[in-house]
């Protein structure tokens, strides 16, 4: 039971923790992804996960790490954001790797696409001394991308074998 709680809500409450993060500070700690992959290692001996299978999740998030960065490199995206992604690749693996990666496209567009129209208005007098708003709507500061990955986690994440091998009825019963 302790299992299938950890699977439940480990992963979500990261997430969750990452996407507010980058919202109000726009960084993501190196602690929510040292987080995101201890936990996935531990769950991953805790649940018997096959030795193949989780050398198969390594490469890809390794995969993902080495184009995050490479992005990071060239400026496109944040340290903080690298990194998560690379995180949650480690947690998809390929099989559910392009489901997240095109989610992050879209909303990360969408999320691009709402902050430069954000951006083209003032902000009423009295948000404006709000620090994490001011600073959002800075037309100098980038996207908090976090927030996009987040969300793009959380859709993938139901369809995973994680999820997947909850038992909600003995849960549900407890």
């Amino acid at each position: 039971m302790i299992l299938d709680l950890a699977r439940l809500l480990l992963f979500p409450a990261l997430m969750a923790f990452a996407a507010a993060s980058d919202l109000f500070t726009m960084t993501i700690s190196n602690r929510v992804s040292l987080a995101l992959v201890a936990g996935f290692f531990a769950l991953a001996l805790a649940g018997g996960m096959a030795p193949y299978e989780m050398l198969s999740h390594v490469s890809a998030g390794a995969l993902l790490l080495v184009i995050a960065f490479t992005c990071f490199a060239m400026g496109w995206v944040g340290g903080g954001d690298a990194k998560v992604a690379a995180s949650v690749a480690l947690w998809f693996g390929f099989a559910q790797l392009m489901n997240f990666l095109l989610y992050a496209s879209l909303f990360g567009g969408a999320l691009t696409l709402l902050l430069l129209q954000f951006r083209q208005w003032p902000l009423p007098y009295g948000l404006a001394g709000q620090a994490w708003l001011a600073r959002l709507h800075a037309k100098e500061s980038g996207i908090p991308y976090g927030i996009a990955l987040a969300l793009s986690a959380l859709m993938v994440y139901p369809e995973t074998e994680w999820v997947k091998a909850i038992d909600l009825a003995h849960l549900a019963l407890r």
